[in-house]
């Protein structure tokens, strides 16, 4: 697998790709890679107003870019059924991007009653993934593959699953909830590739991180804006931190269950390339259990046995 950049994105005409989180930072640099090679381009946000303002941006340097808005929320899994619903429009969908999250906000809670980061992060994301993936099968069984991109972080290192405190009531710090919630992304993407396979599917699980990029992701860290002009130096662009979920997307060489990310120091910016997982992340009887727990907590069965 050699070192992935936009350079190496082939060209994606006829192919759907539905890109979450997609009017701002990584996930608009992901909906313009793809679009400027052809592709029609689902923009799954929560403001249409946004969206639509991304549309126009990437139409300026792409006129003849398809692109579609797509309602959704994350932290509200009545929005997550209907995007689910109105993608069921779509004549094929190769890949599903999940790329929309939050990252360290003060405590709070989605729609539902989740804590907000686990709430997004994993679970909107496990929802969406289960919900779409029947369209993502007829897509693999029609032109031989289909794939879900999971967003994960190098914050998941450090992560660990609370299982007993997964709401904040027992305590809440801002920056393990986030790491939890990508070792959940790295865990859920790992055990859904396994249970894919296991049933024989044409579809390819891939889990991806984008370095330490610059994005509004960060905008609830303190001094963002005193260090914000510094950081070009030393981490990725939007658009750098985007390929590896274009890598994961759309690279040929993948055969899924891989995990590729930016591959420069400390894994923080440069081409996207084989990533490495933490010990939690490689434990398949946490992932079985995650699984587990969030068909539960979110009413959602994506009908796939255990491997």
């Amino acid at each position: 697998m050699t070192d992935f950049t936009a350079a190496e994105l082939t060209d994606q005409t006829g192919k759907c790709f539905v890109v979450t989180g997609a009017n701002a930072g990584i996930g608009l640099a992901i909906a313009e890679a793809l679009a400027a090679k052809g592709a029609r381009v689902v923009m799954a946000c929560r403001s249409e107003e946004r969206a639509r303002a991304a549309m126009a941006r990437i139409r300026r340097g792409h006129p003849s870019a398809e692109l579609a808005f797509l309602p959704l929320d994350q932290a509200d899994l009545a929005s997550v059924r209907k995007a689910a619903e109105l993608l069921g429009s779509e004549p094929r969908i190769d890949a599903l991007v999940n790329n929309a999250g939050v990252m360290v906000p003060p405590l709070s809670y989605t729609a539902d009653g989740f804590e907000m980061q686990f709430g997004v992060n994993h679970l909107g994301t496990f929802a969406l993934t289960a919900l779409v993936l029947p369209l993502l099968e007829k897509t693999a069984d029609q032109h031989g593959e289909a794939r879900v991109v999971v967003t994960a972080s190098i914050a998941h290192k450090k992560g660990r699953i609370d299982f007993d405190n997964l709401d904040g009531s027992k305590g809440y710090a801002r920056m393990p909830f986030y790491q939890q919630s990508k070792l959940a992304n790295l865990l859920f993407a790992a055990e859904l590739d396994r249970r894919l396979r296991a049933r024989g599917s044409k579809v390819k699980a891939i889990a991806c991180h984008p370095g330490v990029a610059q994005s509004e992701l960060t905008r609830h860290i303190p001094l963002r804006r005193v260090f914000t002009p510094l950081m070009g130096w030393v981490v990725n662009t939007a658009e750098q931190g985007a390929w590896p979920a274009l890598q994961a997307a759309c690279d040929p060489a993948l055969q899924g269950g891989e995990y590729v990310g930016s591959r420069g120091l400390f894994e923080a910016r440069g081409p996207s390339g084989p990533a490495y997982r933490s010990k939690a992340a490689r434990d398949p009887e946490l992932a079985r259990r995650l699984w587990d727990v969030s068909e539960r907590m979110t009413g959602v069965d994506p009908g796939l046995p255990p491997a």
